[in-house]
Protein backbone atom coordinates (compact mmCIF):
# COMPACT_ATOMS: atom_id res chain seq x y z
CA UNK A 1 0.00 0.00 0.00
CA UNK A 2 1.50 3.35 -1.03
CA UNK A 3 1.15 6.64 0.81
CA UNK A 4 -1.86 7.79 -1.22
CA UNK A 5 -3.75 4.58 -0.39
CA UNK A 6 -2.98 5.00 3.31
CA UNK A 7 -4.13 8.63 3.07
CA UNK A 8 -7.47 7.60 1.55
CA UNK A 9 -8.08 4.92 4.16
CA UNK A 10 -7.40 7.36 6.97
CA UNK A 11 -10.30 9.62 6.03
CA UNK A 12 -12.93 9.74 8.78
CA UNK A 13 -16.29 8.11 7.90
CA UNK A 14 -18.13 11.38 8.54
CA UNK A 15 -15.94 13.11 5.97
CA UNK A 16 -16.68 10.41 3.38
CA UNK A 17 -20.41 10.68 4.16
CA UNK A 18 -20.37 14.44 3.62
CA UNK A 19 -18.49 13.97 0.36
CA UNK A 20 -21.15 11.52 -0.78
CA UNK A 21 -23.94 13.94 0.10
CA UNK A 22 -22.10 16.68 -1.76
CA UNK A 23 -21.82 14.49 -4.84
CA UNK A 24 -25.51 13.58 -4.68
CA UNK A 25 -26.35 17.28 -4.54
CA UNK A 26 -25.10 17.51 -8.13
CA UNK A 27 -26.00 14.04 -9.36
CA UNK A 28 -29.67 13.97 -8.34
CA UNK A 29 -30.84 17.01 -10.40
CA UNK A 30 -28.98 15.76 -13.45
CA UNK A 31 -30.40 12.27 -12.98
CA UNK A 32 -33.86 13.81 -12.72
CA UNK A 33 -33.32 15.52 -16.06
CA UNK A 34 -32.28 12.24 -17.67
CA UNK A 35 -35.20 10.32 -16.16
CA UNK A 36 -37.74 12.92 -17.28
CA UNK A 37 -36.38 13.18 -20.82
CA UNK A 38 -39.03 12.06 -23.34
CA UNK A 39 -36.70 9.71 -25.19
CA UNK A 40 -39.41 8.39 -27.52
CA UNK A 41 -40.13 11.85 -28.90
CA UNK A 42 -36.76 13.52 -28.27
CA UNK A 43 -35.62 13.37 -31.88
CA UNK A 44 -38.89 14.80 -33.16
CA UNK A 45 -38.71 17.63 -30.63
CA UNK A 46 -35.08 18.43 -31.41
CA UNK A 47 -35.70 18.49 -35.16
CA UNK A 48 -38.73 20.77 -35.05
CA UNK A 49 -38.43 24.04 -36.96
CA UNK A 50 -38.43 26.25 -33.85
CA UNK A 51 -35.73 24.21 -32.14
CA UNK A 52 -33.54 24.06 -35.24
CA UNK A 53 -33.87 27.82 -35.69
CA UNK A 54 -32.78 28.41 -32.09
CA UNK A 55 -29.94 25.89 -32.49
CA UNK A 56 -28.63 27.54 -35.67
CA UNK A 57 -28.80 30.97 -34.06
CA UNK A 58 -27.06 29.69 -30.94
CA UNK A 59 -24.23 28.19 -32.95
CA UNK A 60 -23.83 31.31 -35.09
CA UNK A 61 -23.92 33.69 -32.12
CA UNK A 62 -21.65 31.63 -29.87
CA UNK A 63 -19.06 30.98 -32.60
CA UNK A 64 -19.12 34.66 -33.59
CA UNK A 65 -18.68 35.66 -29.95
CA UNK A 66 -15.75 33.25 -29.64
CA UNK A 67 -14.09 34.68 -32.75
CA UNK A 68 -14.46 38.22 -31.42
CA UNK A 69 -13.16 37.11 -28.03
CA UNK A 70 -10.05 35.60 -29.63
CA UNK A 71 -9.45 38.71 -31.73
CA UNK A 72 -9.76 41.06 -28.75
CA UNK A 73 -8.94 38.79 -25.83
CA UNK A 74 -5.55 37.46 -26.89
CA UNK A 75 -3.98 40.95 -27.16
CA UNK A 76 -5.64 41.86 -23.87
CA UNK A 77 -4.25 38.75 -22.15
CA UNK A 78 -0.81 39.48 -23.63
CA UNK A 79 -1.01 43.03 -22.23
CA UNK A 80 -1.87 41.77 -18.75
CA UNK A 81 0.84 39.11 -18.79
CA UNK A 82 3.71 41.05 -20.35
CA UNK A 83 3.31 44.75 -19.56
CA UNK A 84 3.18 46.83 -16.44
CA UNK A 85 1.32 50.13 -16.38
CA UNK A 86 -0.59 52.22 -13.85
CA UNK A 87 -4.08 50.84 -13.29
CA UNK A 88 -3.34 47.39 -14.73
CA UNK A 89 -4.81 45.62 -11.70
CA UNK A 90 -7.99 47.68 -11.91
CA UNK A 91 -8.32 47.13 -15.65
CA UNK A 92 -7.81 43.40 -15.22
CA UNK A 93 -10.42 43.30 -12.47
CA UNK A 94 -12.91 45.11 -14.71
CA UNK A 95 -12.11 42.72 -17.56
CA UNK A 96 -12.87 39.58 -15.55
CA UNK A 97 -15.77 41.16 -13.65
CA UNK A 98 -18.43 39.62 -15.95
CA UNK A 99 -17.39 36.20 -14.63
CA UNK A 100 -18.91 37.02 -11.24
CA UNK A 101 -21.33 39.77 -12.26
CA UNK A 102 -24.98 38.68 -12.47
CA UNK A 103 -25.63 38.31 -16.22
CA UNK A 104 -28.78 40.44 -16.01
CA UNK A 105 -26.69 43.27 -14.58
CA UNK A 106 -24.30 42.87 -17.49
CA UNK A 107 -27.24 43.13 -19.87
CA UNK A 108 -28.45 46.29 -18.17
CA UNK A 109 -24.95 47.76 -18.40
CA UNK A 110 -24.81 46.98 -22.13
CA UNK A 111 -28.24 48.49 -22.62
CA UNK A 112 -27.23 51.70 -20.87
CA UNK A 113 -23.99 51.89 -22.87
CA UNK A 114 -25.27 50.93 -26.32
CA UNK A 115 -29.00 51.62 -26.14
CA UNK A 116 -30.75 54.06 -28.45
CA UNK A 117 -30.63 56.91 -25.92
CA UNK A 118 -27.13 56.21 -24.60
CA UNK A 119 -24.02 58.15 -25.55
CA UNK A 120 -22.33 55.42 -27.60
CA UNK A 121 -25.54 53.87 -28.90
CA UNK A 122 -26.93 57.21 -30.03
CA UNK A 123 -23.67 58.05 -31.78
CA UNK A 124 -23.61 54.70 -33.59
CA UNK A 125 -27.24 55.16 -34.64
CA UNK A 126 -26.77 58.72 -35.84
CA UNK A 127 -23.50 58.38 -37.71
CA UNK A 128 -23.47 54.77 -38.90
CA UNK A 129 -27.08 53.63 -38.64
CA UNK A 130 -26.01 50.80 -36.31
CA UNK A 131 -28.60 49.65 -33.79
CA UNK A 132 -27.42 46.90 -31.43
CA UNK A 133 -30.12 46.24 -28.79
CA UNK A 134 -32.69 43.56 -29.66
CA UNK A 135 -30.78 42.40 -32.74
CA UNK A 136 -28.65 39.37 -33.56
CA UNK A 137 -25.57 41.57 -33.28
CA UNK A 138 -26.75 42.53 -29.81
CA UNK A 139 -27.01 38.86 -28.84
CA UNK A 140 -23.46 38.30 -30.07
CA UNK A 141 -22.24 41.31 -28.10
CA UNK A 142 -23.94 40.10 -24.92
CA UNK A 143 -22.40 36.64 -25.27
CA UNK A 144 -18.98 38.12 -25.96
CA UNK A 145 -19.25 40.34 -22.88
CA UNK A 146 -19.87 37.44 -20.50
CA UNK A 147 -17.67 34.82 -22.22
CA UNK A 148 -14.47 36.64 -23.19
CA UNK A 149 -13.08 36.78 -19.61
CA UNK A 150 -12.74 32.99 -19.65
CA UNK A 151 -10.47 33.20 -22.66
CA UNK A 152 -8.50 36.15 -21.27
CA UNK A 153 -7.58 34.53 -17.95
CA UNK A 154 -6.76 31.18 -19.58
CA UNK A 155 -4.49 32.70 -22.22
CA UNK A 156 -2.90 35.02 -19.67
CA UNK A 157 -2.04 32.01 -17.50
CA UNK A 158 -0.52 30.27 -20.53
CA UNK A 159 1.59 33.32 -21.34
CA UNK A 160 2.86 33.59 -17.76
CA UNK A 161 3.82 29.90 -17.64
CA UNK A 162 5.58 29.64 -21.01
CA UNK A 163 9.36 29.68 -21.29
CA UNK A 164 10.21 33.10 -22.73
CA UNK A 165 13.72 31.99 -23.62
CA UNK A 166 12.36 30.62 -26.90
CA UNK A 167 11.14 34.11 -27.81
CA UNK A 168 14.49 35.61 -26.83
CA UNK A 169 16.30 33.07 -28.97
CA UNK A 170 14.08 33.86 -31.96
CA UNK A 171 14.74 37.59 -31.60
CA UNK A 172 18.47 36.94 -31.27
CA UNK A 173 18.32 35.09 -34.60
CA UNK A 174 16.74 38.15 -36.21
CA UNK A 175 13.05 37.23 -36.19
CA UNK A 176 10.62 40.16 -36.36
CA UNK A 177 7.96 40.77 -33.73
CA UNK A 178 5.11 39.34 -35.79
CA UNK A 179 7.22 36.34 -36.73
CA UNK A 180 7.98 35.65 -33.06
CA UNK A 181 4.30 36.01 -32.21
CA UNK A 182 2.95 33.65 -34.89
CA UNK A 183 5.86 31.19 -35.11
CA UNK A 184 6.92 30.97 -31.46
CA UNK A 185 4.53 32.50 -28.91
CA UNK A 186 1.16 31.32 -30.23
CA UNK A 187 2.34 27.73 -30.89
CA UNK A 188 3.74 27.54 -27.35
CA UNK A 189 0.47 28.69 -25.78
CA UNK A 190 -1.73 26.72 -28.18
CA UNK A 191 -3.13 24.43 -25.42
CA UNK A 192 -4.13 27.43 -23.31
CA UNK A 193 -5.57 29.21 -26.35
CA UNK A 194 -7.65 26.19 -27.35
CA UNK A 195 -8.85 25.64 -23.79
CA UNK A 196 -9.77 29.30 -23.41
CA UNK A 197 -11.59 29.34 -26.74
CA UNK A 198 -13.60 26.21 -25.88
CA UNK A 199 -14.52 27.55 -22.45
CA UNK A 200 -15.49 30.86 -24.02
CA UNK A 201 -17.66 29.10 -26.62
CA UNK A 202 -19.38 26.94 -24.01
CA UNK A 203 -20.13 29.96 -21.84
CA UNK A 204 -21.45 31.90 -24.83
CA UNK A 205 -23.62 28.96 -25.89
CA UNK A 206 -25.25 28.82 -22.47
CA UNK A 207 -25.66 32.57 -21.94
CA UNK A 208 -29.14 33.69 -20.87
CA UNK A 209 -29.39 36.73 -18.60
CA UNK A 210 -27.39 39.31 -20.54
CA UNK A 211 -28.85 38.13 -23.84
CA UNK A 212 -32.50 38.39 -22.87
CA UNK A 213 -31.89 41.78 -21.22
CA UNK A 214 -29.88 43.38 -24.02
CA UNK A 215 -31.11 41.49 -27.09
CA UNK A 216 -34.57 40.29 -26.10
CA UNK A 217 -36.21 36.99 -26.96
CA UNK A 218 -37.28 37.16 -30.60
CA UNK A 219 -37.50 33.84 -32.50
CA UNK A 220 -35.09 33.70 -35.40
CA UNK A 221 -33.35 36.90 -34.35
CA UNK A 222 -32.21 36.70 -30.72
CA UNK A 223 -33.84 33.56 -29.31
CA UNK A 224 -30.91 31.26 -28.58
CA UNK A 225 -31.25 27.79 -27.09
CA UNK A 226 -31.23 28.86 -23.41
CA UNK A 227 -33.98 31.40 -24.18
CA UNK A 228 -35.89 28.73 -26.10
CA UNK A 229 -35.68 26.46 -23.04
CA UNK A 230 -37.07 29.22 -20.85
CA UNK A 231 -39.97 29.87 -23.23
CA UNK A 232 -40.68 26.15 -23.78
CA UNK A 233 -41.03 25.53 -20.03
CA UNK A 234 -44.37 27.35 -20.16
CA UNK A 235 -45.72 25.91 -23.41
CA UNK A 236 -43.90 22.64 -24.15
CA UNK A 237 -42.02 21.17 -21.15
CA UNK A 238 -40.90 18.09 -23.10
CA UNK A 239 -39.12 20.31 -25.64
CA UNK A 240 -37.53 22.28 -22.81
CA UNK A 241 -36.19 19.06 -21.28
CA UNK A 242 -34.83 17.85 -24.61
CA UNK A 243 -33.10 21.19 -25.26
CA UNK A 244 -31.70 21.18 -21.73
CA UNK A 245 -30.26 17.73 -22.37
CA UNK A 246 -28.43 19.02 -25.45
CA UNK A 247 -26.88 21.89 -23.48
CA UNK A 248 -26.00 19.48 -20.67
CA UNK A 249 -24.26 17.15 -23.10
CA UNK A 250 -22.25 20.00 -24.63
CA UNK A 251 -21.15 21.26 -21.20
CA UNK A 252 -20.18 17.76 -20.06
CA UNK A 253 -18.12 17.14 -23.19
CA UNK A 254 -16.29 20.45 -22.69
CA UNK A 255 -15.48 19.69 -19.04
CA UNK A 256 -14.31 16.14 -19.76
CA UNK A 257 -12.18 17.31 -22.69
CA UNK A 258 -10.50 20.05 -20.66
CA UNK A 259 -10.18 18.22 -17.34
CA UNK A 260 -6.40 17.90 -17.79
CA UNK A 261 -6.15 21.69 -17.65
CA UNK A 262 -7.01 21.50 -13.94
CA UNK A 263 -6.41 17.90 -12.90
CA UNK A 264 -3.34 17.03 -14.91
CA UNK A 265 -3.54 13.40 -16.06
CA UNK A 266 -6.29 12.43 -13.61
Amino acid sequence: MDFSDRNRSSLPPAFILLAGVGALFFIVPLAGLLLRTPWSSAWRLLTSSDVLTALRLSLFASLSATAIAILLGVPLAWTFARTDFPGRALLRALTVLPMVLPPVVGGVALLLAFGRNSLIGGWLQTWFGIHLPFTTAGAIMAETFVAMPFLVITVEAGLRQMDRRFEDAARTLGARRWTVLFRVTLPLIRPALIAGAVLCWARALGEFGATITFAGNFPGTTQTMPLAVYLALETNPDAAIALSLVLLAVSLIVLVTLRHRWLGSA
